[in-house]
């Protein structure tokens, strides 16, 4: 009786396992096909593709939106200011 209950453990995980493996491979095909769509739609607009160029609208119009655009701003955000930061010494106490 375990052996017949091992096979069919294994039965079912091998059944789980390619379950498993199907839906990754649908989740795959389903994200290939969302990003040539949106590759297609970027190219129609005349507008970059690539998270770079996503990144910096989304700043722009976040900029905009508070009242703040400037062009260039995206380049001078990604920079930290100077005065920002602070020198710490550390000791250690025995």
């Amino acid at each position: 009786m375990n052996t017949f209950t091992q096979i069919l453990r294994g039965l079912l995980f091998f059944v789980l396992a390619i379950f498993g493996m199907a839906m990754a491979f649908i989740f795959m095909v389903s994200t290939a096909i969302a990003i040539g769509i949106l590759y297609i739609v970027a190219k129609i607009k005349g507008r970059p593709f690539g998270a770079r160029a996503y990144w910096e609208a989304r700043q722009r119009a976040a900029a905009a939106s508070a009242g703040r655009y400037r062009p260039g701003a995206a380049k001078q955000a990604s920079r930290f200011n100077k005065n920002d930061v602070v020198d710490v010494e550390m000791r250690e106490i025995r």
